[in-house]
């Protein structure tokens, strides 16, 4: 018989994945074979995997992944794509994240972009850090609104927080003087310091055209290309064939 006392401690210190494998262990004949160290480091690592799926569900939360499913174990290894196992299976280790490498994923409608950001993104939560996705446009807009409001300040320094930002559709849209002023704080604020992941119709020699302003341009590039990965996706469009649990551009 568990002791309540001890039970309503456990609770009131939110060891919720202790008291859980404890309410285990005490319905477990087998449990009850252990020696005390081993059911101790049963309980102990309980604790640790609950609060590490807690903190994952939280910040998947946070991150508002335009593909929730999108994970690294599900890519379609096609060759036609032009995915790179090697670069794919160490950018999984999330070094990139570490040293704040961005990642550039260009190709045509359809190839899977936006999903494999989301995958790599998922998996850059999983090793416990901060991700946020967003459509570029959508984000432009929002800055802007921000000058109005006078929160620019303070949403800037809120993104550059952020260890993972994900940004979706690069250069799918015209982009204003301002916006373009925009971007190349957000990116200034991330260079050296935070990862980023860039998603774009348009292939990485075509953004400086699509800047369309010669020095802000350059100035944005630097930040984004010279330290990159960067991906290529080829092939048919994977909303026409077949698809492997789900993979496709959304």
């Amino acid at each position: 018989m568990l002791n309540e006392h001890t039970l309503d401690q456990l609770r009131s210190l939110r060891l919720d994945g202790m008291l859980a494998a404890l309410n285990d262990q005490a319905i477990s004949s087998a449990a009850v074979e252990l020696a005390f160290d081993d059911r101790l480091s049963l309980l102990v690592q309980r604790e640790i995997d609950w609060r590490g799926d807690k903190r994952l569900t939280r910040l998947l939360k946070a991150a508002r992944l335009k593909v929730a499913s999108a994970c690294i174990e599900d890519i379609v290894w096609r060759d036609s794509r032009n995915l790179d196992r090697h670069l794919l299976t160490t950018l999984a280790g999330c070094d990139w994240v570490r040293h704040a490498r961005p990642i550039l994923l260009s190709g045509a409608t359809g190839t899977g972009k936006t999903w494999l950001g989301c995958a790599l993104a998922r998996q850059a939560a999983r090793n416990g850090f901060s991700v946020l996705y967003t459509r570029t446009n959508r984000l432009l807009q929002e800055l802007h609104v921000a000058h109005g409001e006078g929160s620019f300040s303070r949403r800037l320094a809120q993104l550059a927080r952020i260890d993972v930002l994900l940004l979706d559709d690069f250069g799918g849209s015209p982009i204003e003087s301002g916006e373009r002023t925009d971007l190349l704080e957000l990116l200034d604020d991330r260079v050296g310091t935070k990862a980023t992941i860039i998603t774009s119709q348009l292939a990485v020699n075509k953004w400086h055209a699509w800047l369309d302003e010669p020095t802000i341009a350059d100035a944005i590039l630097d930040r984004i290309v010279h330290t990159s990965h960067r991906i290529t996706l080829k092939g048919p469009s994977l909303r026409k064939g077949e698809v492997h649990d789900g993979e496709q551009d959304q």
